[in-house]
């Protein structure tokens, strides 16, 4: 029985892990290794309850809602702020630019990778809380009450979230988003 459990997580995370894990990258704004901490963290706790699993309708969405809630608390931390004074040695060496920008081309397949690493930029500058709403209302095509659920929070707020942060979306974007839309 237990080896039947450990069978089918085994199953399940190596079906989820690429949807987490471009899910984590667009929360964390293109940032691969946070992306991959997110990741690992939300396998973790699915594993701790996938015993139990049996018991979650759906057990792809409640890691995309695991997933979420590490961010918003990984978010919350004082540690999460911390950002590096200067390039590493080895970073510089090899040329590689490092950070959101050489790694977010990866963080989504296919179409325009300059529309993809402008629309990571921007995502990085919304709140995370923004950011969540976005990625699961549109990225992961939730709806406003499944949104709500995931973030523990009323339809109301992520209705308003989502209006609010599209709105920033296009502010910070202006006249440079007529030049990503196809004529």
């Amino acid at each position: 029985m237990r080896q039947t459990r450990r069978e089918g997580f085994r199953e399940f995370a190596e079906g989820r892990a690429g949807s987490l894990y471009r899910s984590a990258c667009l929360l964390a704004s293109g940032d691969t290794h946070l992306a991959e901490d997110l990741v690992q963290e939300t396998l973790g706790r699915m594993y701790l309850i996938w015993g139990r699993a049996s018991h979650i309708d759906n057990p792809a969405a409640y890691a995309q809602t695991v997933l979420v809630r590490e961010f918003l608390k990984h978010k919350r931390r004082r540690s999460a702020g911390e950002r590096p004074f200067a390039v590493p040695a080895e970073s510089a060496e090899s040329g590689g630019a490092g950070g959101a920008g050489g790694a977010a081309q990866f963080a989504v397949t296919g179409g325009d990778p300059v529309l993809r690493l402008t629309l990571l930029e921007v995502l990085g500058h919304l709140s995370p809380k923004d950011r969540a709403v976005l990625v699961l209302r549109f990225w992961e095509d939730r709806s406003v009450e499944e949104t709500a659920e995931a973030m523990n929070v009323t339809s109301a707020a992520v209705r308003t979230r989502s209006s609010r942060a599209l709105a920033r979306l296009r502010a910070e974007l202006g006249g440079s988003l007529s030049v990503f839309v196809a004529t």
